[in-house]
């Protein structure tokens, strides 16, 4: 995580990069597909904004929905996996020792509480704020791949056609 901020922090400040990125906008349908890609990180979200934006002056905003949704897909699938194979497996020990009891498990597969993960983690990847947050919840219920892959790509392409659509009708 600490690599990745600097490597932010470094490509931020390296004009060449920008100007690779900004180009994007005019690879179309490819272009579209990264900005899709980017548009689910907190640090890549503005760049993917921008190129969807730049896209919108030339595509079809349903085209650029679905095709950045795809993109969008593939970037959160990257985070769900990483959630599903290593993150609950590294915090299992911690858990364990601060609640050895697992109330807090019986409490979030309680049959008040168990939809509301995966519920919260929809709102938050349709919404055009970074997914992190929202693929985390999703990834520690047990929402099984496929799932998480239709319901990733629908809120996504929604979510971009939106924006887009936004974008737009305020010019």
């Amino acid at each position: 995580f600490i690599i990745s901020i600097v490597i932010a922090i470094i490509l931020s400040r390296y004009e060449p990069f920008h100007i690779f990125l900004l180009n994007l906008g005019t690879l179309g349908y490819l272009g579209a597909f990264i900005a899709g890609i980017l548009f689910v990180s907190t640090f890549t979200v503005a760049t993917g904004a921008v190129i969807l934006l730049i896209l919108a002056e030339t595509l079809s905003p349903i085209e650029i929905g679905l095709i950045a949704g795809l993109g969008a897909v593939a970037g959160d699938f990257i985070i769900f996996r990483f959630i599903k194979d290593n993150l609950v497996q590294e915090l299992e020990s911690i858990y364990n020792h601060i609640d050895g009891n697992h109330h807090f498990t019986k409490v979030l597969h309680s049959k008040y509480f168990s939809w509301t993960l995966p519920v919260v983690g929809a709102i938050i990847i349709a919404s055009p704020f970074p997914d992190e947050i929202g693929v985390s919840l999703m990834g520690i219920s047990k929402m099984r791949t496929y799932q998480f892959l239709l319901i990733s790509f629908g809120l996504n392409a929604i979510g971009i056609f939106l924006v887009v659509t936004a974008s737009t009708v305020i010019k």
